[in-house]
């Protein structure tokens, strides 16, 4: 039965799946990074509740690899979305051989099962090396997980289409497909945009099936059921987990929560330079390079009529995130960036379509090997090096801007914030990868539990004080109205209330986003203290902080890994070295200040003209 097994297995298959997850994990972030990370591994270390939509389905996806006995929990949890982005690779390449499977009739069988095996594997293989699906899935993001249900679905309804044709039609499939896609709401919201892709495969075969009034209800059954994944939200908030984005307890607070409802809602004027950059956050060249374009228009062209409706599907799904993502989010120039995530799906879609230009090409350069005389065993080595040219020159020219192997930039920032922040502080923060690195290293990994970390942008809602109850169970803000009030007021009404009683920091964000009028900073590194104006500690950059710092992986550029925010982070510990280096300068402390400022543009290049025009203001000879 092994034996039969063995022989039955398709060792393509096994490799859409063994080849991404090994470029992955060569590549896999060691521990927490920016953006969303620290708060998504926080929550689901606890079983919480992450931002809006809360993301519950990942959230469970993820926890069962936090047991795993190796790494950390940001190790692990890196690890799951890698094996999630290696499993829609292997999604791709399913639904290129079902799709292939019988297209090219004039090709004998062997052949013809050889080439589409080979190019489904070479599309899975071009999929993983995209940047978008290789950088989601060496850290921690739910878009691969919500890539590889939306392959299952859309290989579900086509299996169900074959069912119908040969007039043993087995509507399982489409119970199954209706409960993973209510399963995916759980993942990420855009896997609703499928839906109409979804309706044109099942309607296209009789448009009459909408009328079956029994399989509608039981379909719509099955996809409730996977849509009460979402009940995790309020059922694990009545435990007040570590992290409980929302506090979704109550029916009001749960829908103001998943449908999004905390986030500003002011919509800009478009115009054409915003729009094209919107449009250009799907960008099939950039992912699969312009040859990728060429073989994926290929195959849609010369199997339009054989698989016109796959072909139509991916043009309706094409439509529909482009008129929600574009045309209703109308996202501003600075958050185009975080829609590109979105497109996961209609890439992996795109990658089904580059392998049938593969297979068109294929059993073309077999039919010529064939009249050759060419042995077998030579076509087939000749036809899989230029089968596999695509995936290996997208594989290199992705591979060095997506390895994060050594990227420990946000675990660095955060350990060296709480290493080096008083006992007892009040810690408070602005933007999000200023916030969620702590929340993870502080709430996970355990360190400094006795600083309180205040995410200044939540001030503004009663469910987030309500975390606090060492500091605002009984503050002035409970008593007046939290939604008329901007947060750096309310920052501001805290830290006075509290500066009595407990040191009061900010992080470099809040220093340059909040106006603290009557307060004077002390610099402590690339965090401040306040003082109020009157008090009579001197403003004298606290040096010992330094020391205690850990900056690996980029003073000596061994990390070649730079998204957004990694590299913002790199600016701030070069601009704080800067900073230092003027007040030291400032009190005649030449030696000192040179060394910062020599520090400074070692850290980052890009400071170097700063560096000089400080010393020149200081009369010093650059």
């Amino acid at each position: 039965m092994l034996r039969r097994a063995l022989r039955r297995l398709d060792l393509f298959a096994v490799l859409s799946f063994i080849i991404p997850i090994f470029i992955y994990l060569m590549t896999l972030a060691p521990s927490v990074t920016f953006f969303d990370s620290g708060e998504f591994i926080t929550a689901i270390s606890c079983l919480g509740s992450s931002h809006s939509p809360g993301y519950p389905f990942f959230i469970n996806y993820g926890k069962p690899f936090t047991w795993l006995p190796f790494g950390s929990i940001a190790y692990r949890v890196n690890f799951a979305t890698a094996i999630s982005g290696a499993l829609a690779c292997y999604g791709a390449y399913l639904l290129t051989t079902h799709i292939l499977k019988d297209v090219s009739p004039e090709t004998g069988s062997v052949t013809a099962a050889y080439c589409s095996r080979i190019a489904a594997l070479a599309a899975a293989l071009t999929f993983a090396c995209t940047p978008r699906l290789w950088l989601q899935s060496n850290h921690d993001k739910p878009y691969p997980l919500v890539a590889f249900i939306v392959a299952i679905v859309l290989y579900l309804i086509l299996r169900w289409r074959d069912s119908y044709r040969s007039g043993e039609e087995r509507s399982s499939y489409i119970y199954m497909a209706a409960f993973l896609s209510g399963l995916g709401t759980g993942a990420h919201h855009t896997i609703i945009l499928m839906i109409p892709a979804y309706a044109l495969l099942i309607l296209s075969m009789n448009w009459r099936i909408i009328l079956r009034v029994r399989d509608l209800i039981i379909a719509l059954m099955f996809g409730l059921l996977g849509f009460a994944i979402n009940l995790h939200l309020p059922i694990r908030a009545a435990k007040y987990p570590l992290l409980n984005w929302g506090d979704p307890q109550t029916k009001e607070q749960f829908l103001w929560h998943f449908l999004r409802k905390g986030y500003p809602t002011e919509k800009i004027e478009r115009g054409w330079s915003l729009l094209w950059n919107q449009l250009n956050a799907f960008n099939v060249p950039y992912e699969f390079t312009r040859a990728g374009l060429m073989l994926m228009v290929l195959g849609m062209l010369v199997y339009c009529v054989k698989r016109r409706v796959e072909v139509a599907a991916y043009l309706t799904t094409l439509a529909t995130f482009l008129l929600i993502i574009v045309g209703y989010f109308n996202t501003p120039f600075e958050t185009i960036f975080l829609t590109e995530e979105f497109f996961t799906p209609l890439y992996l879609f795109s990658a089904v379509f580059i392998g049938m230009g593969i297979y068109f090409l294929s059993v073309r350069w077999a039919d010529w090997i064939s009249a050759k005389k060419i042995s077998l065993l030579y076509s087939r080595i000749f036809s899989s090096i230029l089968i596999f040219m695509l995936p290996a020159t997208v594989c290199a020219l992705n591979y060095v801007k997506n390895d994060q192997h050594l990227n420990y930039v946000a675990y660095d920032y955060a350990s060296n914030v709480l290493r080096s922040s008083q006992q007892g502080a009040v810690l408070y923060t602005w933007g999000d990868s200023g916030a969620f690195p702590l929340w993870y290293i502080q709430g996970v990994e355990k360190m400094r539990p006795d600083l309180d970390i205040v995410h200044t942008p939540h001030l503004v809602f009663d469910w987030y004080l309500d975390a606090f109850p060492r500091l605002f169970k009984y503050s002035m803000l409970r008593r007046i109205p939290l939604d008329s009030q901007s947060p750096e007021n309310v920052l501001l009404l805290a830290a006075a209330e509290q500066y009595p009683l407990r040191p009061i920091l900010i992080d470099y964000s809040t220093r340059f986003s909040v106006p603290f009028g009557g307060y004077k900073f002390n610099q402590r590194g690339i965090t401040y203290q306040l003082y109020q104006d009157a008090s009579p500690t001197a403003s004298t950059p606290d040096l010992t902080v330094w020391t205690l710092y850990a900056t690996r992986g980029f003073l000596g550029n061994e990390m070649f890994f730079r998204d957004l925010d990694t590299g913002k982070a790199i600016l701030i510990y070069a601009n704080s070295r800067i900073e230092a280096g003027e007040a030291l300068l400032k009190e005649g402390r030449l030696n000192e200040g040179l060394g910062n400022l020599r520090i400074a543009a070692q850290i980052s290049p890009e400071v170097a003209a700063e560096v000089n025009q400080t010393l020149t203001r200081y009369g010093v000879r650059p």
